[in-house]
């Protein structure tokens, strides 16, 4: 090793040792209400919004797929929180759907940070929905096989006779009647006729 490593190396590691490792940073969150949650009546919010450089806090909402970027105030706050209580939500002052949920922390270097749930579901004037059970796989079950056993048919009854059939004595009788009234109704005319031209 040269003259000139052998005397940074010292100095290399009392540098080194000087350096405190930077603190993660706490990121605010909001604990409860749950993405997804379906939420009902006054909400407490619950969480933490204690950072380093805390100047102020706000707890807002948005309307769920809202691309304008606008976000209505719920409560804001001069003091942080540590997982204790953000603000209350009276959620009957604004129509069922979906929202989004955001706290936002107002640092001193002008910067914010935000912690925001998706997708919670207002349901005070409208049924909560139920979510579709995914299908379970039906086992089959073996039953026994049955003999069967022939069963006699009923025998046919004779149906009655049918007052309504005409029997070709019917029909000729029928005939004869229509050709006796025809010849007399040529009769009766021809007379007619002969006593008109006298």
């Amino acid at each position: 090793m040269t003259r000139i490593g052998k005397m940074l190396l010292p100095i290399l590691f009392l540098a080194a040792a000087a350096v405190k490792p930077v603190a993660a940073q706490a990121v605010p969150v909001i604990v409860s209400p749950q993405k997804g949650e379906v939420i009902q009546g006054v909400v407490t919010i619950r969480g933490s919004s204690n950072e380093t450089g805390f100047l102020s806090s706000e707890v807002d909402f948005s309307y769920s797929g809202d691309t304008t970027g606008t976000w209505f105030l719920i409560a804001h706050g001069s003091q942080p929180v540590n997982s204790d209580i953000l603000a209350t939500w009276d959620t009957t002052t604004i129509t069922d759907g979906n929202y989004n949920l955001r706290l936002r922390i107002n640092l001193n270097d002008g910067t914010y940070l935000d912690a925001i749930v998706p997708d919670l579901r207002v349901r005070n004037y409208t049924p909560v929905e139920t979510p579709t059970p995914a299908p379970t796989a039906i086992q089959p079950t073996l039953t026994p096989t049955e003999t069967l056993t022939p069963t006699p048919f009923p025998s046919p009854t004779p149906f009655p006779a049918n007052p309504a059939v005409l029997t070709s004595t019917d029909i000729s009788n029928s005939l004869a009647y229509g050709g006796l009234g025809a010849l007399m109704i040529l009769f009766v005319l021809g007379i007619y006729l002969w006593l008109r031209r006298k």
